[in-house]
């Protein structure tokens, strides 16, 4: 469900407009499950997930414990419920559902891949307080396969700043980076943005949109049409197939995907990754003092390899 996509059949209700019996069900259901991640009670999670997905259970509880570090000190806090209909489906869909409020004047769109027909729930929830203010995003299935109920249907976390600062800091640093003239420092501020704002990827918003629609107007940015981009390093030239934000250690990182000469050798390998780094610093400057670090990814022959993390104060 991470894909956008487009479909029919499809509504949805903003947790404004929902009845009070459900809008009441599944604000329970998100503080019980929001409780759950933050106390690491897997157990309760497993409870009342989906039975068509027990399968993949495995996953859904590594996000959980991947979790814990998000919202560790943190107090569950609801933001928003969305109710969506798709019981008209005929057959697995491609589905987009436009929730607008009560006057049509903001839509937020939650795009599903393959979607059965059904009725679902996407609860998004905070850890008010938490040191990484970690955020939530449950996906719920009403299940009639035996006593009719909401189930667990999916879940993800992410974090809600890096180092204090948030999607809005990083969005107001992007528009000044890009008057700077530092269009890939801009572009990656704005990513990186975009990553702080919702614990999902499915879900668009007004607010989304036009962030996006920013960071498509600067110019010298990179795009698709820039990889392979080219690096000099002494008498070598490196060729980097892409550029992306890298929060894996929970800092703003940039992983850098480069073609490699294929040694196996940890020192050769270690000492290539610096060239790369290096020279990428040298003609994107900018990167430099808007990110914590560069994560090196070595590929060769479509085999890629993680070789390490550096701060940048460690790259030459």
């Amino acid at each position: 469900m991470m894909v956008p996509a487009s479909g029919f059949a499809a509504s949805c209700t903003t947790q404004a407009a929902l009845p009070p019996d459900v809008r009441g069900t599944l604000a329970s259901m998100g503080e019980q499950l929001s409780d759950a991640v933050l106390r690491q009670d897997t157990s309760a999670m497993q409870s009342v997930l989906l039975p068509a997905i027990s399968g993949q259970w495995d996953g859904i509880r590594d996000a959980i414990e991947g979790a814990a570090p998000l919202v560790k000190g943190g107090k569950a806090q609801l933001r928003n419920m969305y109710l969506l209909d798709a019981s008209s489906l005929i057959a697995p869909s491609d589905t987009q559902f436009f929730c607008s409020n009560a006057n049509g004047s903001m839509t937020v769109t939650i795009s599903m891949q393959a979607l059965p027909p059904g009725k679902y729930a996407l609860i998004l929830s905070d850890a008010a307080g938490a040191a990484l203010a970690g955020q939530m995003g449950f996906v719920l299935v009403w299940d009639t396969t035996g006593i009719p109920g909401w189930k667990l249907g999916g879940f993800s976390a992410r974090q809600g700043d890096f180092g204090g600062h948030d999607a809005v800091w990083y969005w107001t640093r992007a528009r000044e980076l890009a008057q700077g003239n530092l269009p890939w420092a801009a572009w990656y501020t704005y990513e990186t943005a975009r990553y702080l704002e919702l614990p999902v990827d499915f879900v668009s918003s007004p607010n989304l949109d036009k962030l996006v629609q920013e960071q498509a107007q600067i110019k010298g940015g990179p795009s698709q049409d820039t990889f392979p981009y080219s690096v000099t390093s002494g008498d070598r030239t490196w060729k980097i197939d892409g550029v992306r934000l890298d929060a894996s250690l929970r800092e703003p990182d940039l992983g850098v995907s480069y073609e490699s000469t294929g040694s196996t050798d940890p020192a050769v390998l270690r000492t290539e990754a610096i060239a790369v780094l290096g020279a990428l610093l040298k003609a994107q400057p900018g990167l430099r003092e808007n990110f914590h670090g560069m994560w090196a990814y070595a590929s060769t022959n479509g085999k890629v390899t993680p070789v390490m993390e550096l701060p940048m104060g460690q790259i030459p």
